[in-house]
Protein backbone atom coordinates (compact mmCIF):
# COMPACT_ATOMS: atom_id res chain seq x y z
CA UNK A 1 0.00 0.00 0.00
CA UNK A 2 1.26 3.40 -0.69
CA UNK A 3 1.77 5.99 2.08
CA UNK A 4 -0.04 9.08 2.00
CA UNK A 5 1.97 12.57 1.49
CA UNK A 6 5.24 12.80 3.78
CA UNK A 7 3.35 14.22 6.70
CA UNK A 8 2.97 13.43 10.47
CA UNK A 9 -0.65 14.90 10.08
CA UNK A 10 -3.55 12.92 9.17
CA UNK A 11 -4.60 13.22 5.82
CA UNK A 12 -8.14 13.49 7.32
CA UNK A 13 -6.95 15.90 9.59
CA UNK A 14 -5.42 17.47 6.49
CA UNK A 15 -8.63 17.76 4.23
CA UNK A 16 -10.19 19.38 7.40
CA UNK A 17 -7.52 22.57 7.66
CA UNK A 18 -7.90 23.37 3.99
CA UNK A 19 -12.22 22.94 4.13
CA UNK A 20 -11.88 25.53 7.52
CA UNK A 21 -9.14 27.78 5.58
CA UNK A 22 -11.64 27.86 2.42
CA UNK A 23 -14.44 28.76 4.40
CA UNK A 24 -12.45 31.52 6.25
CA UNK A 25 -11.23 33.25 2.93
CA UNK A 26 -14.44 33.53 1.73
CA UNK A 27 -15.30 36.12 3.95
CA UNK A 28 -11.81 37.99 3.54
CA UNK A 29 -13.49 39.76 0.28
CA UNK A 30 -16.22 40.80 1.56
CA UNK A 31 -14.30 42.51 4.32
CA UNK A 32 -12.56 44.04 1.69
CA UNK A 33 -15.40 45.46 -0.37
CA UNK A 34 -17.01 47.15 3.07
CA UNK A 35 -13.31 48.53 3.20
CA UNK A 36 -13.18 50.13 -0.24
CA UNK A 37 -16.39 51.70 0.59
CA UNK A 38 -15.01 54.48 3.37
CA UNK A 39 -11.48 53.56 4.21
CA UNK A 40 -9.75 54.87 0.85
CA UNK A 41 -7.46 52.23 1.02
CA UNK A 42 -6.39 50.29 -1.97
CA UNK A 43 -5.68 46.65 -2.87
CA UNK A 44 -1.62 47.08 -2.39
CA UNK A 45 -2.53 49.01 1.22
CA UNK A 46 -4.59 46.75 2.22
CA UNK A 47 -2.98 43.34 1.34
CA UNK A 48 0.12 45.26 3.26
CA UNK A 49 -1.93 45.61 6.37
CA UNK A 50 -3.68 42.26 6.10
CA UNK A 51 -0.22 40.70 5.58
CA UNK A 52 1.41 42.22 8.20
CA UNK A 53 -1.60 41.70 10.63
CA UNK A 54 -1.18 38.35 9.72
CA UNK A 55 2.27 38.18 10.19
CA UNK A 56 2.14 39.40 14.40
CA UNK A 57 -0.93 37.03 15.31
CA UNK A 58 1.25 33.92 13.46
CA UNK A 59 4.38 35.19 15.72
CA UNK A 60 2.58 35.37 19.17
CA UNK A 61 0.96 32.45 18.57
CA UNK A 62 3.81 30.66 17.15
CA UNK A 63 5.69 31.77 20.72
CA UNK A 64 2.95 30.27 22.62
CA UNK A 65 3.10 27.14 20.30
CA UNK A 66 6.98 26.51 20.66
CA UNK A 67 7.10 26.94 24.34
CA UNK A 68 4.84 23.87 24.54
CA UNK A 69 6.33 21.27 21.53
CA UNK A 70 9.90 22.52 21.42
CA UNK A 71 10.83 19.70 23.92
CA UNK A 72 8.81 17.00 21.75
CA UNK A 73 9.74 18.07 18.44
CA UNK A 74 13.37 18.22 19.49
CA UNK A 75 15.11 16.00 17.15
CA UNK A 76 12.26 15.17 15.69
CA UNK A 77 12.43 16.32 12.33
CA UNK A 78 14.82 16.89 9.77
CA UNK A 79 17.24 19.54 8.71
CA UNK A 80 16.26 21.15 5.76
CA UNK A 81 19.41 22.56 3.69
CA UNK A 82 19.88 26.34 3.80
CA UNK A 83 19.51 26.99 0.22
CA UNK A 84 16.41 25.04 -0.10
CA UNK A 85 14.49 26.97 2.64
CA UNK A 86 15.59 30.52 1.24
CA UNK A 87 14.11 29.37 -2.20
CA UNK A 88 11.07 28.32 -0.90
CA UNK A 89 10.58 31.01 1.50
CA UNK A 90 10.92 33.43 -1.35
CA UNK A 91 9.07 31.84 -3.80
CA UNK A 92 5.90 31.28 -1.42
CA UNK A 93 6.36 34.79 -0.08
CA UNK A 94 6.22 36.56 -3.39
CA UNK A 95 3.61 34.80 -4.93
CA UNK A 96 1.72 34.96 -1.71
CA UNK A 97 2.23 38.90 -1.79
CA UNK A 98 0.71 38.75 -5.85
CA UNK A 99 -1.89 36.23 -5.16
CA UNK A 100 -3.46 38.58 -2.43
CA UNK A 101 -2.73 42.18 -3.87
CA UNK A 102 -4.10 40.42 -7.57
CA UNK A 103 -7.23 39.12 -5.85
CA UNK A 104 -8.34 42.50 -3.48
CA UNK A 105 -7.50 44.63 -6.79
CA UNK A 106 -9.93 41.94 -9.16
CA UNK A 107 -12.26 42.55 -6.24
CA UNK A 108 -12.44 46.31 -6.24
CA UNK A 109 -12.38 46.24 -9.78
CA UNK A 110 -14.71 43.20 -11.23
CA UNK A 111 -16.85 43.30 -7.43
CA UNK A 112 -16.51 40.75 -5.24
CA UNK A 113 -18.69 37.59 -6.62
CA UNK A 114 -17.13 37.69 -10.17
CA UNK A 115 -13.10 38.54 -9.14
CA UNK A 116 -13.63 35.64 -6.49
CA UNK A 117 -15.31 32.64 -8.78
CA UNK A 118 -12.40 33.55 -11.27
CA UNK A 119 -9.32 33.38 -8.92
CA UNK A 120 -10.75 30.39 -7.13
CA UNK A 121 -12.17 28.58 -10.75
CA UNK A 122 -8.94 29.00 -12.75
CA UNK A 123 -6.72 28.15 -9.13
CA UNK A 124 -7.35 24.37 -9.57
CA UNK A 125 -6.60 24.38 -13.21
CA UNK A 126 -3.78 26.21 -13.15
CA UNK A 127 -2.78 23.69 -10.38
CA UNK A 128 -3.72 20.52 -12.36
CA UNK A 129 -1.62 21.73 -15.11
CA UNK A 130 1.11 23.46 -13.18
CA UNK A 131 1.32 20.00 -10.97
CA UNK A 132 1.19 17.36 -13.81
CA UNK A 133 4.17 19.40 -15.68
CA UNK A 134 6.53 20.14 -12.69
CA UNK A 135 5.97 16.77 -10.15
CA UNK A 136 4.38 13.87 -12.91
CA UNK A 137 0.93 14.27 -11.29
CA UNK A 138 -1.24 12.60 -13.79
CA UNK A 139 -4.57 13.88 -14.62
CA UNK A 140 -6.25 10.77 -16.65
CA UNK A 141 -8.93 11.04 -19.08
CA UNK A 142 -11.46 12.82 -16.10
CA UNK A 143 -8.87 15.33 -15.27
CA UNK A 144 -8.42 16.05 -19.10
CA UNK A 145 -12.36 16.66 -19.35
CA UNK A 146 -12.96 18.44 -16.12
CA UNK A 147 -9.69 21.00 -17.05
CA UNK A 148 -11.55 21.45 -20.32
CA UNK A 149 -15.00 22.19 -18.65
CA UNK A 150 -13.27 24.65 -16.37
CA UNK A 151 -11.42 26.56 -19.19
CA UNK A 152 -14.80 26.56 -21.02
CA UNK A 153 -16.74 27.74 -18.15
CA UNK A 154 -14.24 30.63 -17.80
CA UNK A 155 -14.78 31.71 -21.11
CA UNK A 156 -18.50 31.92 -20.85
CA UNK A 157 -18.24 33.66 -17.63
CA UNK A 158 -15.86 35.83 -19.44
CA UNK A 159 -17.09 36.46 -22.54
CA UNK A 160 -21.03 36.12 -21.68
CA UNK A 161 -20.56 38.95 -19.16
CA UNK A 162 -18.74 41.24 -21.25
CA UNK A 163 -21.42 43.43 -21.63
CA UNK A 164 -22.38 43.37 -17.89
CA UNK A 165 -20.45 46.23 -15.61
CA UNK A 166 -19.84 43.48 -13.53
CA UNK A 167 -17.37 41.55 -15.54
CA UNK A 168 -14.42 44.08 -16.56
CA UNK A 169 -11.82 42.85 -18.52
CA UNK A 170 -9.42 44.58 -15.82
CA UNK A 171 -10.55 42.85 -13.23
CA UNK A 172 -10.64 39.81 -15.18
CA UNK A 173 -6.76 40.15 -15.89
CA UNK A 174 -6.77 40.73 -12.29
CA UNK A 175 -8.41 37.44 -11.16
CA UNK A 176 -6.34 35.56 -13.61
CA UNK A 177 -2.65 36.79 -12.18
CA UNK A 178 -3.91 36.21 -8.65
CA UNK A 179 -4.87 32.28 -10.11
CA UNK A 180 -1.93 32.03 -11.30
CA UNK A 181 0.40 33.28 -8.11
CA UNK A 182 -1.85 30.76 -5.92
CA UNK A 183 -1.60 28.00 -7.86
CA UNK A 184 2.57 28.93 -7.90
CA UNK A 185 2.13 29.03 -4.37
CA UNK A 186 0.67 26.19 -3.67
CA UNK A 187 3.01 23.95 -6.10
CA UNK A 188 6.00 25.36 -4.89
CA UNK A 189 4.82 24.47 -1.01
CA UNK A 190 3.62 21.13 -2.04
CA UNK A 191 7.21 20.62 -3.70
CA UNK A 192 9.44 21.66 -1.10
CA UNK A 193 7.29 20.24 1.25
CA UNK A 194 7.68 16.61 0.05
CA UNK A 195 11.52 16.73 1.38
CA UNK A 196 10.52 17.07 4.70
CA UNK A 197 12.82 19.34 7.26
CA UNK A 198 10.24 21.93 7.10
CA UNK A 199 7.58 23.41 9.67
CA UNK A 200 4.47 24.28 7.90
CA UNK A 201 3.75 26.60 10.32
CA UNK A 202 7.37 28.55 10.52
CA UNK A 203 7.19 28.42 6.35
CA UNK A 204 3.78 30.42 6.97
CA UNK A 205 5.56 32.77 9.14
CA UNK A 206 8.36 33.22 6.19
CA UNK A 207 5.92 33.47 3.68
CA UNK A 208 4.09 36.70 5.38
CA UNK A 209 7.46 38.31 6.30
CA UNK A 210 8.68 37.99 2.61
CA UNK A 211 5.18 39.11 1.86
CA UNK A 212 5.12 42.10 4.02
CA UNK A 213 8.82 43.41 2.74
CA UNK A 214 7.37 43.37 -0.80
CA UNK A 215 4.36 44.85 -0.49
CA UNK A 216 5.41 47.66 1.90
CA UNK A 217 7.14 50.40 -0.09
CA UNK A 218 4.60 49.87 -2.77
CA UNK A 219 1.57 50.39 -0.43
CA UNK A 220 3.48 53.29 0.72
CA UNK A 221 3.27 54.48 -3.03
CA UNK A 222 -0.32 54.04 -3.15
CA UNK A 223 -1.64 55.09 0.08
CA UNK A 224 -0.97 53.33 3.69
CA UNK A 225 -3.22 55.00 6.23
CA UNK A 226 -6.99 54.58 5.92
CA UNK A 227 -9.56 58.00 6.07
CA UNK A 228 -9.72 59.43 9.25
CA UNK A 229 -12.93 59.88 9.42
CA UNK A 230 -13.93 56.09 9.02
CA UNK A 231 -11.06 54.65 11.18
CA UNK A 232 -12.46 52.77 13.22
CA UNK A 233 -14.55 50.96 11.12
CA UNK A 234 -11.51 50.32 8.85
CA UNK A 235 -9.58 49.25 11.74
CA UNK A 236 -11.96 46.47 13.24
CA UNK A 237 -12.25 45.19 9.12
CA UNK A 238 -8.63 44.92 8.90
CA UNK A 239 -8.29 43.42 12.20
CA UNK A 240 -10.75 40.56 11.10
CA UNK A 241 -9.36 40.20 7.85
CA UNK A 242 -5.68 39.87 9.26
CA UNK A 243 -7.20 37.52 12.20
CA UNK A 244 -9.44 35.39 10.77
CA UNK A 245 -9.22 35.13 6.80
CA UNK A 246 -5.24 35.61 6.97
CA UNK A 247 -3.60 34.15 10.37
CA UNK A 248 -5.82 31.38 11.23
CA UNK A 249 -6.97 30.62 7.15
CA UNK A 250 -3.20 30.07 6.00
CA UNK A 251 -1.80 28.54 9.26
CA UNK A 252 -4.55 26.04 8.62
CA UNK A 253 -3.96 25.78 4.85
CA UNK A 254 0.19 25.39 4.96
CA UNK A 255 -0.34 22.69 7.33
CA UNK A 256 -3.08 20.89 5.30
CA UNK A 257 -0.55 20.81 2.18
CA UNK A 258 1.40 18.64 4.31
CA UNK A 259 -1.33 15.94 4.06
CA UNK A 260 -2.49 16.03 0.82
CA UNK A 261 -1.84 16.42 -2.83
CA UNK A 262 -1.89 20.39 -4.60
CA UNK A 263 -4.70 19.60 -6.91
CA UNK A 264 -6.94 18.47 -4.25
CA UNK A 265 -6.56 21.27 -1.29
CA UNK A 266 -6.91 23.49 -4.08
CA UNK A 267 -10.41 22.01 -5.23
CA UNK A 268 -11.73 22.03 -1.61
CA UNK A 269 -10.63 25.41 -1.77
CA UNK A 270 -14.06 26.01 -4.24
CA UNK A 271 -16.11 26.52 -0.81
CA UNK A 272 -14.31 29.90 -1.42
CA UNK A 273 -16.33 31.37 -4.20
CA UNK A 274 -19.27 29.81 -3.28
CA UNK A 275 -19.26 31.46 -0.32
CA UNK A 276 -18.14 34.78 -1.64
CA UNK A 277 -20.67 34.59 -4.38
CA UNK A 278 -23.40 33.86 -1.91
CA UNK A 279 -22.43 36.67 0.90
CA UNK A 280 -22.06 39.55 -2.71
CA UNK A 281 -25.34 38.56 -3.40
CA UNK A 282 -27.62 38.48 -0.46
CA UNK A 283 -25.50 41.38 1.69
CA UNK A 284 -23.85 43.52 -0.78
CA UNK A 285 -26.36 43.67 -3.13
CA UNK A 286 -24.07 42.24 -6.33
CA UNK A 287 -26.06 41.52 -9.59
CA UNK A 288 -25.03 38.42 -11.38
CA UNK A 289 -26.40 38.13 -15.26
CA UNK A 290 -27.29 35.13 -16.90
CA UNK A 291 -24.34 34.21 -18.52
CA UNK A 292 -22.13 35.21 -15.79
CA UNK A 293 -24.40 32.66 -13.63
CA UNK A 294 -24.14 30.19 -16.37
CA UNK A 295 -20.38 30.61 -16.87
CA UNK A 296 -19.80 30.50 -12.69
CA UNK A 297 -22.21 27.33 -12.80
CA UNK A 298 -19.96 25.30 -15.62
CA UNK A 299 -17.08 26.30 -14.00
CA UNK A 300 -17.21 25.08 -10.65
CA UNK A 301 -18.93 21.63 -11.80
CA UNK A 302 -16.15 21.18 -14.11
CA UNK A 303 -13.60 21.73 -11.01
CA UNK A 304 -15.79 19.81 -9.19
CA UNK A 305 -15.40 16.65 -11.84
CA UNK A 306 -11.60 17.17 -11.55
CA UNK A 307 -12.09 16.67 -7.89
CA UNK A 308 -13.82 13.18 -8.76
CA UNK A 309 -10.98 12.87 -10.56
CA UNK A 310 -8.36 13.21 -8.46
CA UNK A 311 -10.34 10.86 -5.51
CA UNK A 312 -10.58 8.02 -8.11
CA UNK A 313 -7.06 8.50 -9.03
CA UNK A 314 -5.94 8.73 -5.65
CA UNK A 315 -7.80 5.76 -4.72
CA UNK A 316 -6.38 3.57 -7.24
CA UNK A 317 -3.19 4.24 -6.16
CA UNK A 318 -3.74 3.56 -2.61
CA UNK A 319 -5.76 0.37 -3.47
Amino acid sequence: MHSTPHAALPVGRGLAYVSLAATAWGTAGAAAALLYRGSGLGPLALTFWRTFGGLLLLLAVRAVRRRRTRAAEAGRLPVEPLRRRAVRVAVTGIALAVFQAAYFAAVETTGLAVGTVITMGAGPVLIAIGARLTMGERLGAGGVLAVGGALGGLLILVLGGAGAAAVRPLGVGYALLSAAACAVMTLATRRFGRGGGSDPYASTLSAFAVGALCLLPLAAVEGLWPHLHDLGRSLVLLGYIAAVPTALAYGLYFAGLAAVRAATASVISLIEPVSAAAIAVLFLGERLTTATAAGTAVLLTAVAALAVSEARGRGRRVG
